[in-house]
């Protein structure tokens, strides 16, 4: 102990000893993880003398009333034993019978030996029970009895980790809990028997698919068959306790198992996919396309499915599995969002009412995948915040202890595959996947803790992959050890039947023909299967609402209702202090619908939520500061410059009917994108709305996009109406804070699964947004992708009058005013969008040359590409010679390679098709404002100059 320390130990630590030492050890504890968790006089003691001794060397001399050394070496000893017996609830996992594949103790498992400590057994029967363990159970009588029992319960096939979880009351409830005999109860032998039979159906399906179907994939879940056990156990106890659904979410690893079993897909649906499967020789073989509601399908071990839990002709709850690609973690998010949107009542004007009992989301996770994909980080950040959480989710990790080839050692730099939840303060439990009664114990006590504290639990599922990553793989080549063990190690179903054999509950004639019934059940179907005409798959169209595009629909709102609306918006609760800048502001919108005045874009923003909600239609908008607006142009919650209160006009305008959320999200992407699409799948009536903070921040949720939003009703069948404001605009800020990446969404754009528009009024957002909530829960429902504007937020020339509102509709084009008033003089036709428009539009109105030769288009919608108007004008232009591209984005980004050969599709005869705008690059803008401003200038002059065009962009026209 060193000198300083010592000299603290001579502060009112040495009045204590003993039992009352390790009290103050306690109370330290609590102190130091949350200074609020004791009384202040506490506080004061601890701020003054430090921390408390803890080990034996730190305890004083006996003063002159002891009895001497004898009486301080057995103070020591005590201290001894309470370190020893708190060390084996913080460590004892370390030396937990957790691996299947053989005990495998960890150099940190010698905190747990009383050796460590200088102490042996006559030192620790020597210690009351209570001194070591407060709250003992009677039947402890000492303290050596005491570290037994403790050592017992940490170190079986289900051990604990709990010290990192801070909130002492949650802390206490799960040491009670598991040290009180509160989740291990006793099976009746009837449980038991159902429980092998589960075992039975769970491993004789795998085992006959992999019989019948050699090598083709499957992704097996043998190694982790318990799984399917703990779903039934926990699906039984929340449908019980009156949750409405469960949402699950999973990678491949087991889900054929899981959709059979838990979702009830047919036997005879899934075999018949196997049936129907390509050679097992192609490599990769995906499989069939599965059943569902799709037109393009995805193979069968990435297919969700529903399932309605009767009881009697009454249904109680609604099981969910959720459709999820080969990226793994990323349907995390979706599924969180999917239980939020079940949990939610947006019936009601005001925030959305939530009851996190209706809905119940659970998780399984790779072990190779939870520490390695940062998506499943960003997904438990959401878990306790105001915007996303659900009430606590269970995590499952079906821990294979390997990564396809890769081993733990390689693929994760923490102890455990577990270790990130515990920097979201989540307990974890590991269990034995072999020993399933310990597994359902683990389960009852998440579902317990969830309830209880309505937070997030996660079980270590500790297991193996009986064979390769897929059934074509041979393991042993890379992991020969490993393999070694598995190939002589027996089934779960077979140690299970062997013990309840043993205690005499289930006979070996029993489990015999268990297995034979179930594998003949098994067979008789695929009988059936083969027996059917196998007949090919029917190419499937999309519906015709998809197919046909957007039918024509009514946006306008009758100008005396936006004024009544507006008037509503600018009245706030009596006292309620906006900041008096803001107000100044705000105030200016009084008036904005008035003769001779406009509306900008945030202010038309607002009337058209204002108006959804008046329509009935309930609205969620999140994103990184959305609730002021990235720009400063939205502040759709106002903050009390006295008190700091909140308060949102559009949850009390008396016109509204629905809810409106809206949330500052946390610093992520592809979880947050995920959560908004699967809330709004799951509430497709709802107006769901994501805004980036600058349009290129996107990138980082690209899985989101290619694998969810883009291709979700093709593949699933999944409607979606989410809406994307992505800013966007080339105005000397760098590459990161240009562009949204128009041209990824353009290159996803097919078979009208969104719209893509980039606008340039206020008018047009404010009808574009309205026509999205019309469509939203339609059969013709579809995202939209907005290019939103940054610098033009405030622009007048994007301002709108309210005409504009009262009478107008959303337009996929824009003639350009002024211009191709003499159609047959025009000989040079523009076409762009966006920022470029209105610098093209400022262009002209400061130089007022006779332009007959030119006219301008603004395309508003890039997709569905708007080719009948845009033929329409065409059609006029008589003596036209070149129709010009001219975009802001360099020449390989943007919309010039998705638009290029739609204009030669339309260009009359000997009319030249040509590209204006930055030649090709790598980064996405110029970093130097100056020369940004130099580039823009030469597009905007070379496009407005008569004569051969050429704006400078390298390649052939």
């Amino acid at each position: 102990m060193s000198t300083d320390n010592r000299e603290l130990a001579k502060g009112p630590w040495e009045k204590f000893y003993g039992p009352n030492l390790g009290y103050i050890n306690e109370m330290y504890d609590r102190y130091r993880d949350d200074p609020e968790a004791v009384d202040a006089k506490w506080v004061e003691l601890f701020k003054r003398w430090g921390a408390p001794p803890l080990q034996a060397d730190a305890i004083p001399a006996a003063d002159a009333g002891s009895t001497g050394t004898g009486e301080t070496a057995d103070l020591k000893k005590v201290v001894a034993a309470v370190n020893l017996a708190r060390n084996i609830r913080i460590y004892g996992h370390l030396a937990a019978n957790i691996n299947p594949l053989g005990k495998d103790e960890k150099s940190g498992s010698r905190l747990l030996d009383p050796v460590e400590y200088g102490l042996n057994d006559a030192d620790l029967e020597a210690i009351p029970a209570d001194v070591v363990w407060s709250n003992a159970p009677g039947d402890v009588r000492n303290g050596l009895e005491a570290i037994n029992r403790l050592r017992h319960i940490y170190t079986k096939s289900i051990s604990y980790e709990f010290s990192h979880v801070h909130d002492a009351d949650e802390k206490i409830w799960l040491n009670n809990m598991v040290e009180f005999d509160q989740i291990e109860r006793a099976l009746p032998a009837k449980e038991r028997v159902e429980l092998l039979k589960r075992l039975t159906e769970v491993e004789g399906f795998e085992q006959f698919l992999g019989r019948t179907f050699v090598g083709q994939k499957r992704f097996s879940i043998e190694g982790v068959d318990m799984l399917v056990p703990m779903l039934d156990e926990i699906i039984r106890s929340s449908v019980h306790d009156g949750a409405n659904s469960v949402m699950i979410g999973m990678a491949h690893r087991g889900r054929l198992n899981v959709l059979a079993h838990v979702l009830g897909k047919p036997y005879k649906a899934i075999l018949a996919e196997f049936h129907h499967s390509p050679n097992k020789d192609l490599i990769p073989s995906e499989g069939s396309m599965g059943i569902n509601y799709g037109w393009t399908g995805d193979v069968k071990y990435h297919l969700g499915a529903d399932l309605d839990i009767e009881e009697g002709n009454t249904a109680r709850a609604h099981l969910t599995l959720a459709n999820n690609p080969s990226h793994l973690e990323f349907v995390n998010p979706v599924v969180e969002g999917y239980s939020r949107a079940a949990q939610e009542d947006r019936s009601e004007a005001g925030k959305p009412k939530q009851n996190v009992s209706r809905s119940f989301p659970i998780l399984i996770h790779g072990d190779a995948a939870f520490p390695g994909e940062g998506i499943v980080a960003e997904t438990l950040n959401l878990s306790r915040l105001s915007g996303y959480h659900t009430g606590g989710t269970i995590h499952i990790i079906a821990n294979n202890q390997l990564g396809f080839t890769t081993g733990s050692v390689d693929d994760r730099s923490t102890e455990y595959a577990s270790d990130l939840a515990k920097g979201f303060e989540i307990p974890i439990v590991h269990v034995n996947a072999d020993d399933p009664e310990a597994c359902l114990a683990a389960i009852d006590l998440a579902y317990e803790y969830r309830k209880l504290f309505q937070k997030d639990f996660l079980i270590d599922l500790v297991g193996y992959r009986r064979f390769g990553h897929n059934e074509m793989d041979d393991p042993a080549a890379t992991q020969p050890l490993m393999y070694g063990k598995i190939n002589s190690h027996p089934t779960v179903r077979t140690r299970y039947a062997g013990t309840l054999q043993s205690e005499g509950v289930f006979s070996s004639e029993q489990s015999d023909e268990l297995e034979n019934d179930i594998t003949k059940k098994f067979q008789d179907i695929y009988d059936q299967v083969k027996s059917e005409k196998s007949g090919e798959f029917e190419e499937v169209e999309p519906p015709a609402p998809v197919k046909n595009g957007l039918a024509k629909i009514e946006t306008a709102v009758q100008l005396d209702s936006l004024r009544e609306i507006n008037a509503n918006l600018l009245e706030w609760p009596e006292g309620f202090n906006v900041y008096s800048k803001l107000k100044r502001i705000l105030k200016r919108r009084a008036d904005a619908l008035e003769d001779g005045k406009k509306v900008d874009w945030g202010h038309a923003e607002t009337l058209a939520f204002a108006s959804i909600l008046a329509d009935g239609t309930p609205i969620r908008l999140t994103g990184q500061d959305t609730q002021r607006g990235t720009f400063a142009h939205r502040h759709l919650v106002l903050h009390d410059e006295k008190t700091g209160d909140t308060y949102s006009p559009l949850h009390t305008i008396p016109q509204a009917k629905a809810s409106f959320a809206i949330h500052n999200s946390p610093l992520s992407e592809a979880a947050v994108i995920g959560f908004e699409y699967g809330y709004n799948v799951t509430a497709p009536e709802t107006l769901v709305v994501w805004e980036a903070q600058y349009g290129d921040f996107a990138n980082a949720g690209q899985v989101m996009f290619d694998q969810f939003i883009a291709a979700g009703r093709a593949k699933w069948g999944q409607k979606s109406s989410l809406v994307l404001l992505l800013p966007h605009g080339y105005e000397g800020q760098g590459p990161e804070h240009s562009s949204g990446r128009l041209e990824r969404f353009l290159q996803l754009a097919a078979e009208n699964n969104w719209s893509v528009v980039n606008m340039t009024s206020a008018a047009q957002y404010f009808h574009v947004l309205r026509r999205q909530a019309a469509i939203a829960g339609q059969e013709q429902a579809r995202p939209l992708v907005v290019m939103t504007p940054k610098s033009l937020i405030r622009n007048q020339n994007v301002a709108s009058p309210g005409t504009a509102f009262g009478e107008g509709k959303f337009q996929t084009i824009l003639e350009e005013p002024g211009l191709g008033e003499k159609p047959d003089k025009v000989e040079r036709l523009v076409l762009c969008s966006g920022k470029m428009a209105i610098d093209l539009h400022e262009a002209l109105e400061k130089d007022e040359k006779n332009r007959d030769w030119l006219h301008i288009l603004r395309v508003e919608q890039l997709y569905p590409f708007p080719q009948d108007r845009i033929e329409e004008v065409v059609s006029r232009l008589k003596n036209l010679k070149e129709i010009v591209w001219v975009q802001e984005e360099p020449r390989n980004m943007g919309a010039w390679t998705y638009i290029d050969p739609l204009l030669r599709s339309l260009a009359p005869e000997k009319t030249v098709v040509r590209y204006g705008g930055r030649p090709r690059r790598s980064s996405p803008a110029a970093g130097e404002p100056d020369i940004h401003k130099k580039e823009q200038e030469r597009i905007v002059a070379a496009t407005l100059k008569k004569g051969k065009f050429n704006s400078g962009g390298n390649g052939r026209d």
